[in-house]
């Protein structure tokens, strides 16, 4: 346990690394490749329910999805972490105007407020069909490294006993997150797809 904890610090800092390397225009390029290449995609296109993360400066960005989420009339639900654990729910996100009068958190992403009980959880009424993952690195196998708090593989945890079962799960990748292998532990969850731009 230790080893694979030890493995996952060092390929967390290589990948924070090879990520901040990235020019801003080229990190919107391959953002915008990956969210066509999603557009076409089957379980994009047949989903009602889709949760899709708001996203960090090193991780694609999500905004022109969400907006098609939209657009196609599907059912949006956004991360709320809370920090002191590793509990993540996935709340409702009514239309990108409320999007855009979130809060900011310390980590830089707009999220539901604390005290915000309004908002629907997608487990309590009908499940996930989709959901969009972040990660820092991702190998072709399906094996994700997170930030290392686990809200993604707990949340997954918590899909499975769902009466509709686990979503189909993708990530959301710049190219350069792409490793050989990802040191795994017991508890991490398989991803089922990976989306990134191949060499051109």
């Amino acid at each position: 346990m230790a080893a694979v904890r030890a493995a996952k610090q060092a390929l967390r800092k290589e990948i924070k690394r090879r990520v901040a390397e990235l020019s801003d225009l080229e990190k919107l390029r391959q953002s915008q490749i990956i969210s066509q290449t999603l557009f076409k995609h089957p379980k994009y296109a047949g989903c009602e329910r889709i949760a899709v993360f708001l996203s960090m400066h090193d991780e694609v960005r999500t905004e022109e999805i969400i907006q098609d989420v939209f657009k196609k009339g599907k059912t949006c639900f956004i991360p709320k972490y809370l920090t002191s654990s590793s509990h993540m729910d996935m709340l409702r996100l009514n239309s990108m105007q409320d999007m855009e009068t979130l809060p900011l958190t310390s980590w830089n992403i707009r999220q539901p407020a604390d005290n915000d009980n309004t908002r629907e959880e997608a487990l309590d009424t009908g499940g996930l069909d989709l959901i969009l993952m972040p990660g820092l690195g991702f190998d072709r196998s399906g094996n994700r490294l997170g930030r290392g708090k686990g809200f993604y593989d707990t949340y997954l945890e918590r899909c499975i006993r769902h009466p509709k079962g686990k979503p189909y799960t993708i990530a959301l990748a710049f190219k350069e997150q792409l490793c050989q292998d990802i040191p795994v532990d017991n508890s991490d969850v398989l991803i089922d797809e990976i989306l990134y731009v191949d060499q051109e």
